[in-house]
């Protein structure tokens, strides 16, 4: 309270009035934060992350994303022959990719289980076989393709449409009087005549993920194969198209050169005795147990022979083994 008599200064009043309501709407905002209780601590937000979608390209992981079938022949995998105007041969595209990785069927990742493949050669030299042998063996199973057949295209087709892996049969020089046939690779040959008939064998069909010595009727090139040099001529040739080889020798010695190769290592029907068959079958199990793999050959696609595999074939899951692509044991012979 001002003293009786005493006068405010000028200006004074309105500051004394800024202040007072100040002072009040303080008074008030405590009062009522007072009564509200105390803030509720902050909660910090969620941290929201996408998923991962990145999943890394596995052999199981292309099984399941596989539509069935193998792919057709691709264009950008095929050059003119140089030899032999007129057939196309395989290449390694210009973007990098190979045959043996595009041809070749999928596998599931090796998961402790012992691992079979089977090679079925002489393919389409009878349509009939072959294509029964196409209904009634596993899609697993590896088919080479006979380069004489004259007209192979309904057992390509049907091969395809069930998910088999193909080889392309090189016809070679054999041991003792039987004839490998016309354009076989010959150890009396030229570099020339051989380099002609190995692109005669290899452009009789396309869409192959590898070559192999396994020919028509049993054959497989022993002659020819022994001879060092024009061999490693051959595989370097391959090779150099994207090709991986399947050698049918059980035991034979391979060249020390780097090529992806894979080794049979019994016949199944060296002997067509049903007695004899299922012998060989026991084997192959036998040495699928004790290598962890092993690779077998039989061919042509005889009626019989088909049967009792594909019988054979159903229960190896129960069994333990795991039928697998020819594709999924070759290795980089030479490394």
């Amino acid at each position: 309270m001002l003293a009786r008599g005493l006068t405010t200064p000028a200006g004074a009043r309105p500051l004394a009035v800024f202040w007072g309501v100040t002072l009040l709407g303080t008074a008030l905002l405590a009062a009522t934060l007072q009564a509200m209780g105390p803030l509720p601590r902050a909660v910090p937000a969620a941290i929201v992350t996408a998923p991962d979608t990145r999943r890394p390209i596995t052999p199981a992981s292309i099984t399941r994303q596989w539509n069935g079938t193998t792919a057709p022949p691709d264009s950008a995998l095929l050059e003119p022959s140089v030899a032999v105007p007129g057939l196309q041969v395989p290449r390694i595209s210009t973007d990098g990719r190979t045959a043996m990785k595009v041809y070749a069927r999928p596998a599931a990742a090796p998961d402790g289980r012992p691992r079979i493949a089977i090679l079925l050669s002489g393919m389409a030299l009878s349509e009939a076989d072959s294509l029964a042998a196409i209904r009634l063996l596993p899609s697993t199973v590896t088919l080479a393709i006979s380069p004489y057949a004259t007209n192979a295209a309904p057992v390509l087709d049907a091969a395809r449409a069930h998910g088999h892996e193909l080889l392309a049969s090189i016809p070679m020089e054999v041991d003792g009087t039987d004839s490998a046939g016309q354009h076989a690779l010959l150890t009396g040959a030229s570099l020339l005549e051989n380099q002609a008939n190995l692109e005669w064998a290899l452009g009789r069909t396309q869409g192959y993920a590898g070559a192999t010595g396994a020919g028509d009727n049993g054959l497989r090139g022993e002659r020819f194969a022994g001879q060092i040099s024009s061999f490693t001529t051959m595989l370097e040739q391959i090779a150099r198209r994207g090709l991986f080889y399947v050698d049918p020798r059980p035991g034979a010695s391979l060249p020390a050169v780097e090529i992806p190769v894979a080794q049979v290592a019994s016949i199944i029907d060296e002997q067509q005795a049903r007695a004899e068959i299922e012998a060989k079958l026991a084997a192959i199990e036998r040495l699928a147990r004790e290598r962890g793999f092993v690779l077998a050959l039989a061919g042509p696609p005889r009626r019989a022979v088909v049967e009792r595999m594909a019988a054979w074939a159903e229960t190896l899951e129960s069994r333990g083994f795991v039928l697998v692509p020819v594709s999924a044991i070759v290795a980089t012979h030479g490394q």
